[in-house]
């Protein structure tokens, strides 16, 4: 049942919650959009994946409201809200309640807010553990193999058509949740927090530490820790990913390694623009790369690199700040981009559409 408008409070599997009548929550990005480079450069904010949910599916499961994303569907029953917040069950009616009351919502241990893109994966865990309560809540897992040896096994939850034999699953660390018809192939040792999308596949003796998610239809190798692949993007052979976020439709080539440490041990810092503006993320912070780009075999990227949109790595060590459509250090061929583009998605079922054309091509006019 949706939320619906009043004073009141209702109490749903055991949570209290503002009652709001025949609502749409408007999910605003237009003050938040540009601070997420190079994410939301391709999707709203709201689609941007943390935990095992993107930010519009834990509104939709949490209060059962219509999400809606653009201006023009605003009216006088829609309660308007900044599209970084991530709610959860214990949040929503406070927020809720704040954006009605037309009052600030500010950040505190209960309500996070998504400031900078490599927020994504320093959040990861905590947005995982609240995801794992709403997704499986009232719900059974389906039977795991006794092939597999489980730590915490109250912690696994398995959704219909799962494939996971001879496999090593520690969820005494955090909760690891396994989607549609994944097949997690044998030899794989998992850590939780983790969730695997619909239709993934995480390959022989992948070795998977928390807090990592990988979006519906990834394919995943190698090592893997603290990071989130939004969907439909593959690290399938050996080499590191750690505390870092890929877009969708990327492909990192066999080999492939990311450094999360500097030598120093020291604070990170990562360019989000052309003018080099450093911003300090901590000392843990890998790659960010956005949607539909690639590297090479055996490439490596430095600490805290960006890729923009649309970009071949190959060669010498990449720079830590990648322009979108970079071809290695000349500029990606629009068309050239397209074609190639819909060859990746071809590989998966997909084509490229209309509106993804549109998108590319203002940002292809701009960079």
């Amino acid at each position: 049942m949706p939320i619906c408008c009043s004073d009141k409070y209702h109490n749903r599997d055991g949570t209290f919650f503002i009652i709001f009548i025949k609502m749409n929550l408007f999910l605003d990005d237009s003050r938040c959009r540009e601070f997420l480079f190079p994410f939301t450069n391709t999707r709203h904010t709201a689609d941007i994946r943390i935990g095992i949910l993107t930010i519009r599916e834990k509104w939709e499961l949490i209060t059962g409201l219509l999400v809606i994303t653009e201006e023009s569907f605003k009216n006088k029953k829609t309660i308007s809200i900044p599209a970084n917040i991530i709610p959860t069950t214990e949040s929503a009616s406070s927020i809720l309640k704040a954006a009605t009351d037309k009052t600030p919502i500010l950040e505190n241990e209960e309500i996070k807010m998504l400031k900078h893109p490599w927020q994504i994966f320093q959040l990861n865990d905590w947005a995982s553990r609240h995801d794992f309560m709403v997704v499986t809540k009232h719900r059974n897992s389906q039977i795991i193999s006794t092939t597999n040896r489980c730590t915490g096994e109250e912690n696994i939850f398995l959704e219909e058509g799962v494939v996971m034999e001879y496999c090593i699953i520690n969820a005494s660390t955090g909760p690891v949740y396994i989607g549609k018809h994944v097949q997690i192939m044998e030899g794989t040792m998992i850590r939780g927090p983790f969730s695997a999308g619909e239709g993934s596949v995480v390959k022989m003796g992948a070795k998977i530490y928390g807090a990592t998610t990988i979006g519906p239809y990834c394919v995943l190798g190698g090592e893997i820790k603290n990071s989130v692949l939004f969907g439909y993007s593959n690290k399938a052979h050996d080499g590191y990913l750690g505390d870092s976020v890929i877009g969708e439709w990327c492909n990192l080539g066999a080999g492939t390694s990311s450094s999360n440490v500097k030598n120093t041990g020291g604070e990170v810092k990562y360019y989000i623009d052309s003018n080099f503006n450093a911003l300090a993320a901590g000392n843990k912070a890998g790659l960010l790369m956005g949607d539909y780009s690639r590297s090479a075999i055996n490439t490596s990227f430095n600490t805290g690199t960006v890729v923009g949109v649309c970009c071949n790595i190959f060669g010498e060590m990449p720079a830590k700040y990648v322009p979108h459509f970079s071809w290695n250090t000349d500029r990606y061929i629009f068309e050239k981009a397209l074609i190639d583009i819909d060859n990746w998605k071809k590989m998966k079922g997909g084509e490229l559409l209309e509106n993804e054309i549109e998108i590319l091509k203002e940002i292809y006019s701009n960079n």
